[in-house]
Order: structure tokens, then sequence, then C-alpha cells
């Protein structure tokens, strides 16, 4: 039941995500009569996913907002270390679990392209725009095959999950991931287009998440987990302190190649690892730290792609404008500031009335750009004649008691 209520809820993905396309299943034969048969009740949304996405949609603007702010603390970039190590690798491995369910039928085709091919084109060119006027350069090229930003995430997805048929036919989909995410990282000639580098980097962390099961993050939720985590995350942050000066920060976004750190083949493969079981050892901890319950921001959880597509813009307008060189932002207690404005902001954005502005861009419908499906209207036609159907009279409802019912009568 917890896995049937799991994947019924969560057929629309996060992050990003498209919305999947929910199986039908036989319903089982009843023994009652047709009009004594119960509805049943509608199937909520499990609030642990909610609460995970928004927390973690949460914490990408506050890493993004904190980026400009290390080079001046050493905290600061230890807490940065810790932070990239898992916050994208949580969202994507989430974004995995919630597209289990892809198996690329026409519907879900159809709303892989409106939920993010066309976002995409639709983003990539308000950004290019933005960056005109932003760098004061009329001239900037429309870059589609190069990801603006974080809209490398949605080129990502959209690979991601066109795939997901694929790993389900593997053997040892992970290790198969595992490698090429590893092979990526030791192959400096892999091009900038359609940032390759990211999504074979991060690839094994979404086939992770579609080989996830309900009883896994029950796992997950122990008490035992959360107080395991403590320890963890300490010693984490204090190895990211010594690390900071040893250390770029250019390994945790899984945009280069060995070669582009000076280091030989071997390292680079090696360290790919070392950072996917670090990842995945603290995606577990925050895991665990999730609330399982409903929570004020619970609800917010389902507008996670939109804090991610839209906070873009205040980012980029923070470094573009100076922001950052104001008097007040030298202060310590700056960086707090930064922290709570860059949570508010992201909170914001994920609000219903910001998703109700913007639905039609970042979640279009363009039913003109498909061909109808004849088969799914007349499957809707049959639907809606069966819903207005009502039993003329009580004697149709049940069988006389005069006479006994006929074995297999409501079979």
């Amino acid at each position: 039941m917890v896995r049937r209520m799991l994947h019924a809820g969560y057929e629309r993905a996060p992050l990003p995500p498209a919305r999947e396309e929910s199986r039908t299943e036989t319903p089982p034969e009843s023994s009652e009569p047709p009009a004594r048969a119960q509805k049943k009740p509608a199937k909520s949304r499990d609030p642990f996913f909610d609460n995970a996405k928004y927390l973690t949609i949460l914490l990408v603007g506050i890493g993004h907002a904190w980026d400009p702010l290390r080079e001046d603390s050493r905290a600061a970039e230890a807490m940065y270390f810790v932070l990239y190590t898992f916050h994208m690798p949580a969202f994507i491995l989430i974004s995995g679990y919630l597209s289990r369910s892809f198996e690329a039928r026409p519907g879900q085709i159809k709303r892989l392209i409106t939920g993010i091919a066309i976002p995409y084109l639709i983003l990539q060119t308000i950004y290019t725009y933005f960056m005109r006027w932003a760098q004061d350069n009329p001239d900037r090229e429309f870059h589609y095959q190069e990801p603006g930003f974080a809209l490398w995430f949605l080129v990502a997805l959209f690979i991601w999950r066109l795939t997901t048929p694929i790993w389900k036919t593997l053997r040892w989909p992970l290790p198969v991931a595992l490698a090429l995410g590893m092979a990526a990282s030791v192959t400096p000639t892999i091009s900038s287009d359609l940032n390759l580098m990211r999504v074979l980097q991060f690839l094994p962390f979404f086939v992770l998440g579609l080989l996830l099961r309900p009883e896994h993050f029950e796992l997950v939720k122990r008490k035992q987990m959360r107080m395991i985590a403590v320890p963890i995350v300490a010693l984490t942050l204090l190895f990211s302190y010594w690390a900071v000066p040893r250390m770029s920060k250019s390994w945790f976004l899984h945009d280069k190649a060995a070669e582009d750190f000076g280091v030989p083949s071997w390292v680079g493969g090696v360290m790919y690892l070392a950072l996917f079981g670090c990842g995945l050892v603290l995606t577990v901890c925050f895991l665990s730290w999730v609330p399982r319950r409903l929570m004020w921001f619970t609800s917010l959880g389902a507008g996670t792609l939109y804090a991610y597509l839209l906070h873009i813009f205040f980012i980029q307008g923070s470094r573009q404008f100076d922001w950052y060189e104001m008097d007040w932002v030298d202060h310590p207690l700056s960086r707090v500031a930064i922290t709570v404005l860059a949570g508010v902001m992201m909170t914001v954005l994920c609000t219903p009335l910001v998703t109700r502005i913007f639905r039609y861009v970042i979640e279009p419908k363009a039913d003109w750009f498909f061909r109808r499906d004849a088969g799914e209207a007349a499957r809707k036609r049959e639907k809606q004649s069966g819903r207005h159907a009502r039993p003329t009279s009580r004697a149709h409802e049940r069988p006389s008691r005069a006479q006994p019912p006929t074995p297999g009568a409501h079979t």
C-alpha cells in the first residue's frame, strides 16, 4: 500500500520535473452489487518527498548566493564544499526516483517535451535577452546548444529521463552509469555542447534514484540514521575546512576533466568515485533529517521547478550589477543576511501565486504541437459516459430476494 501511495502521488517529478503518466490497474472483482461499491479514497502526496524537494531547492539557491562570498572566508568555503558535495546529487536522486514510471509512452513523451524541452527553449531565449541587457552586449548569440548558467539541469533531465527505459533493461545499471561518469571525468575532449560533461558525471545519481524503492527510504527515516548523521556531517565540515587551501571547488561542479586540474587521469577517476561516495553518504544524512510529516512548507515542494528556473535571473542580476560590492556585504553578519535572503527568495518562488503566473512559460500545454490521439480521446469519452451513467431502479442494483443470485453474476 505504501508503494502504491508513493508511486501514484509522485508521478510528477520536481525539480524539475515533468509529470509522469500514471499506470492503470484492473480493479479487483467485487462481491458486492455495483450500487454498493464504495469509492476509493483519493491518494495523497507523501509529504516526505515534497519536504525533501523544497529543502534541496532551498540549498541550491543558498549555494548560488554563497559563491561570491567564499573567497573571503575559509569557513564559508568549507561550508560551500560540503553543500556542493550533496545538494545537487540529492536533487538528482529524487528526480530519478520520481521518474521510475517513465516508459516512453506517447503521453509521457508529450509531457517530457512540454515540461522540459519547451521550457528550456523559452528560458534559454529569455536568459539570452537578459544577459544582453545586463552585460550591455546586444550581440550576444543564442547558444541553444550551450545551456546558460543553471539551465543545464533541464537538458540533463531530458536526456536522463529519455534514456530511463534503457537503464531499466540493464542488469547492472549503476555500475554502467558509474563507468560512463568516470570515463567522462578523464576525457577532456568532451565539448561544452549540451553540457555533456555534467550530464554524464551526475548520471549515476539519477540511475540510483531509478533503482530505489519506498522501503529504501524507510531505512533512511529511522531515528538511528538521524543520530549517525550528526558526527558524519561534523567530520565532513572539519575535513572540508582542511581541504579548502588544497582543493579546487570546481571538483564539485563536475564540469571539467582531470586534465583541466593538472592531475593524471587515474587521479581524476579516483577523485570522481570518491566524490560520488561522499555525495551519496551526505545525501543519506540529509534525507534522514527531512521531516516526514506535513510542515508549513510541504505544499511548496510542488513548485521547486519554478524556483530553480526563476532564481537564475536574481542570482545573475546580483553578480552582473555588483550587488556584492556594496559596503555592507563586508560585514561578518552579511553572510547570514544573504543566506536568509536567498532562502526567502526560493520560498517565494515556490508559492502557488508564482506558479500560476509563470505556468504558461514553464509548463505550457502546447496541445497544438502534437497529433491528436484518437485512442486516448475515445477512452476519455468512455470514462465520461460511465461517470454519468446511473442505475434506474433498485431492481437493477441487486438480485431479487425471491430468487437466489446466479453464480458469477457479478464477475
